[in-house]
């Protein structure tokens, strides 16, 4: 009996932090209200104040899930010794231009958050460190040196590929309206992008 009830509990817990995901993906922290939350994952609102005390606890949970998924699919990359830089763009464009597909309210969360809690986010979100401590730094550093990079400060090159990754996501509904492009289409432009990002970067590694 004991085990039936724990089994239960976590399927609850699980179904209201997939309904906290989504909802605040969408709204934001300051927009959602722990009633749409409780709307979405289809329980009562004691129900969901059982499980998570307050609005913020959950949030707290979702942001970290959110940012730590985008970190660690970087932080891999970056720290794969079998890999080149050159290689390492081809998979930082492909892994997040594929990860944003599947969860695209992500890029326009993160920036609203980014927007309303800079320091907190700065915090779950330690790029610098990533970068600084990583196998990429190393080979960006010897990459200056031989001639073959020109931009010294390696955080100016992950922007640049963010950037041309990223961006386009944030972008969408005025593309899509300046294009008339449909969901489609636009999502074939962005598989395009996953072979031209890297030609592009190439050309600014060279750029003087």
């Amino acid at each position: 009996m004991k085990k039936e009830i724990k089994t239960l509990d976590t399927s609850t817990e699980e179904k209201i932090k997939e309904a906290a995901r989504t909802v605040f993906h969408k709204k934001g922290f300051a927009a959602t209200r722990t009633r749409d939350i409780a709307e979405e994952a289809g329980i009562n609102l004691a129900l969901l104040n059982y499980y998570f005390r307050s609005k913020e606890k959950l949030f707290n949970i979702i942001i970290l899930e959110t940012v730590t998924g985008f970190v660690q699919n970087m932080s891999m990359v970056l720290n794969d010794g079998r890999t080149t830089i050159e290689k390492k763009v081809e998979q930082i464009a492909s892994n997040y231009i594929d990860f944003i597909t599947k969860e695209p309210n992500i890029p326009i969360f993160m920036l609203s958050e980014m927007r309303n809690n800079a320091s907190g986010l700065a915090e779950k979100l330690p790029i610098k460190q990533i970068v600084l401590n990583s196998i990429f730094f190393k080979q960006h550093q010897e990459a200056v040196a031989k001639g073959k990079i020109t931009e010294p400060d390696p955080l100016h090159f992950l922007m640049n590929l963010l950037g041309l990754t990223v961006f386009p996501f944030l972008a969408k509904p005025l593309l899509q309206t300046v294009n008339g492009m449909n969901d489609a289409e636009f999502s074939k432009m962005m598989q395009e992008r996953k072979k031209l990002i890297p030609v592009w970067i190439k050309a600014m590694m060279k750029a003087k």
